[in-house]
């Protein structure tokens, strides 16, 4: 496997942390940037694959009801309109 360099800027406090990471657990950090890099899908994630937490919070980020207006709803439902 040949490799390509290629320089990254990064912030020193993120260098940092990724060595202490890679010391930790016994790799580099051209390594542990490999491996993330290599983990991306290079396919968008269809909405049934997140999970629930995230497709309220994408719904939210769509104008989506938010929490308050689905509760105020619900209240509404369960008690009409006194």
């Amino acid at each position: 496997m040949s490799r390509i360099p290629k320089n990254l800027s990064l912030e020193p406090e993120v260098i940092e942390r990724g060595e202490r990471y890679s010391k930790i657990h016994g790799t580099n950090l051209s390594r542990l940037v490999s491996d993330f890099l290599r983990s991306l899908p290079l396919e968008p994630v269809a909405a049934h694959e997140l999970s629930p937490v995230v497709r309220r919070l994408l719904g939210v980020a769509k104008g989506g009801k938010s929490d308050r207006e689905a509760y105020r709803e619900h209240l509404h439902k369960k008690y009409g309109g006194r």
